[in-house]
């Protein structure tokens, strides 16, 4: 139960941010066998409200975004990769119909946001930090165009509010604190308290033993 309330706030989360500058799919099946993606976004503005930060960053092209309530585990990081190779097939074939190459730009690229990783995850899928990202962020080798973003590892500054709210312990209380503290006329405060309580409320309302 826990998880299918942190799964439903993590997708409401994301789509707060992302409906305004683009085509936001949730809980988007891929295969006949139900490979759900959680968030599968899709620019359609040319301009990314600069009040999103590195989340709007992550928005300026096509990208499967999935969060993790728990350390995201090595079969976990290959689950997601599949359903990212899913999608390439699907818009290969659909450029294919069309008499078209698939441009690169149109190529998804997948973010997986976990609280937590061990260094034997980062290392098992040579996942590599790039200086021009910062810190907590380690993208997998380039044909694969992913990355995996360790939130509690990620700069405290505004640019990255909005992605370590949905970390976990103090990296999320902290962010909550520096939400709290933001303009009331901040386009993003007042739906990002919202989804926060009502998903306090729901695990509060869990057996303690329900919450783990």
């Amino acid at each position: 139960m826990t998880r299918f309330l942190w799964d439903k706030f993590s997708k409401d989360y994301l789509e707060t941010f992302l409906a305004s500058c683009g085509d936001v799919k949730t809980s988007l099946d891929v295969t006949a066998e139900t490979q759900e993606i959680d968030v599968y976004f899709r620019p359609t503005s040319p301009k990314i409200p600069p009040e999103l930060g590195l989340l709007g960053r992550l928005a300026q092209t096509p990208c499967l975004l999935e969060p993790y309530r728990n350390p995201v585990t090595i079969d976990g990081i290959i689950a997601c990769l599949s359903k990212l190779f899913t999608v390439r097939e699907q818009l290969q074939r659909e450029a294919h119909r069309n008499q078209q190459p698939l441009l690169a730009e149109n190529i998804p690229r997948l973010w997986i946001l976990t609280p937590t990783a061990s260094q034997r995850i980062i290392t098992a899928f040579s996942a590599l930090n790039h200086p021009d990202w910062g810190e907590g962020i380690y993208f997998l080798p380039p044909a694969l165009t992913t990355a995996i973003i360790v939130l509690h590892q990620l700069p405290e500054t505004p640019e990255t509010l909005w992605l370590r709210l949905l970390g976990r312990g103090g990296t999320r209380s902290r962010a909550i604190d520096e939400l709290e503290a933001l303009s009331p006329s901040h386009p993003f405060k007042s739906a990002s308290l919202k989804l926060l309580y009502n998903l306090s409320r729901n695990l509060q309302a869990l057996p303690k033993r329900t919450q783990e």
